[in-house]
């Protein structure tokens, strides 16, 4: 048999080479992806745990009744703006991940950037603080007269949270069920309708609605827990789905 420098094997080491020199080419980006999905898995849990805390703890808050939003104001407020920024910068590297992963879910355009839209929201709601409703904090009336700027600001940043979120799960829902994931394709389309049924119970609640006034925070948090849960689900599928690599070698 000939040596490792006898020219037969000549074209078997270069051939060698080019496997391993492309495994280790393409590793890089499929890590990169796998990394960009886990931090869509994780943004809901932690928003909502940080959220949930926040209210079991706060004086004078009352989580049935007061948005979410509301736990910006006050001393302890940093913290929710905190989860806002975090949550929101997770939101925008999940939907990187999903652009970049080509789950036929969310292959098209439209649904990452919907989703990293709802992740820009939140970093805005954080730089701009919602206004006193319902009564918190404790001493502020239930419904001001007129907005503040930063309010304002506030409440535009929500949109694509609110409506972003329920139009990608849409489109998401849509793709699946051509591609005959109708599990899945269901699923996302109950998120969108229950995300949007919610919402609008929250916002006559915020309103003062003297039947749901009392329920607004708990109307609210249903829609955030069906929206986050199913970019949660999105991102868990996708990144079932991509493939693992390990020292640059395809799993």
């Amino acid at each position: 048999m000939g040596g490792v420098g006898s020219p037969g094997c000549e074209p078997i080491l270069a051939r060698y080479a080019s496997l391993v020199t492309t495994a280790r080419t393409l590793g890089k980006p499929q890590r990169r992806t796998r990394g960009l999905l886990r931090c869509g898995v994780a943004a809901g849990p932690v928003f909502v745990a940080v959220f949930l805390f926040e209210g079991a703890v706060r004086d004078g808050y009352r989580p049935l009744r007061h948005p979410v939003s509301s736990l910006a104001l006050g001393s302890r407020g940093w913290i929710q703006a905190g989860n806002f920024a975090v949550t929101g910068t997770l939101f925008l590297a999940g939907a990187a991940g999903l652009a970049r992963a080509g789950d036929p879910a969310s292959s098209s355009r439209a649904a990452p950037a919907l989703i990293g839209a709802a992740g820009a929201g939140l970093i805005c709601a954080a730089v701009f603080t919602t206004d006193p409703v319902s009564g918190y904090p404790p001493g502020t009336p239930d419904a001001l007269t007129r907005l503040s700027r930063t309010g304002a600001a506030h409440n535009l940043a929500a949109v694509p949270v609110f409506v972003g979120l329920p139009a990608a799960a849409l489109v998401c829902g849509r793709r699946s069920w051509r591609a005959g994931r109708r599990g899945f394709g269901l699923y996302s389309a109950a998120t969108a309708v229950t995300m949007l049924a919610t919402m609008a119970l929250a916002g006559a609640g915020f309103g003062q609605s003297p039947r749901l006034v009392n329920a607004g925070g708990l109307f609210q948090r249903a829609s955030i827990i069906a929206g986050f849960s199913w970019l949660t689900a999105m991102s868990a599928r996708a990144l079932h789905r991509a493939p693992a690599t390990c020292s640059g070698r395809p799993l």
